[in-house]
């Protein structure tokens, strides 16, 4: 497949799109105002987009209490970088590419917040130490020297039906996460059930 029939021009691109309404054009603010502060503190979860020098990009979830990113003033904010799978595939990119988009989203709300920005990797004790949680202060976190910040429209999560729970598929038709991690890394001696209570251990043991 080679996608012949595209499109490479913005001109051809807004042919097809169109423009946005005034209200869409002017509600980017280069801040984290009231609004933004109160909407990252209700926030469990977000989205963290990085690329590296190259352009190739990642996206990763992170997770936590509601209120556990740190926002330090108007334009910076903190991170927690909590235990995971040690690819570091973000922070390797932010090392060398230190643009950074985030999604915040808070349960129930179809609107989501975006914040863009640069980032870099943070050691500093007195602030990491704010946000030690279950007896563990994180070893780094994600500091974000904000650009932009916007509300984005329910759309996407209006559609999806993503918060409603009638739409959810039953728990037998969900996809089998550890065989499918067993039949993509191709251990020898590794079977579904061994992936299962490695997962089962990592999410019981090693959270925080």
């Amino acid at each position: 497949m080679d996608f012949t029939s595209g499109v490479s021009t913005e001109e051809e691109l807004r042919s097809l799109i169109g423009y946005p309404s005034d209200l869409v054009q002017n509600k980017v603010i280069p801040h984290l105002d009231e609004h933004c502060r109160g909407f990252i503190s209700r926030s469990p979860l977000l989205l963290l987009s990085t690329a590296d020098n190259n352009g190739r990009c990642d996206v990763s979830p992170r997770g936590d209490s509601a209120g556990s990113v740190y926002v330090l003033d108007d334009t910076h904010l903190i991170i927690p970088e909590r235990p995971g799978n040690r690819k570091i595939d973000s922070m390797r990119n932010i090392l060398s590419n230190p643009h950074i988009g985030l999604i915040f989203m808070i349960p129930g709300l179809e609107e989501t917040l975006r914040v863009n920005g640069s980032a870099r990797l943070v050691r500093d004790k007195d602030l990491l130490i704010s946000m030690e949680s279950h007896g563990h202060v994180p070893i780094l976190g994600i500091g974000v020297t904000v650009e932009e910040c916007f509300i984005h429209c329910a759309k996407a999560f209006k559609r999806s039906k993503v918060w409603d729970p009638e739409s959810w598929p039953h728990a037998n038709e969900l996809p089998n996460v550890p065989k499918m991690l067993a039949d993509h890394a191709k251990l020898p001696g590794m079977d579904t059930k061994q992936v299962a209570n490695s997962l089962e251990d990592s999410y019981k043991n090693r959270l925080y």
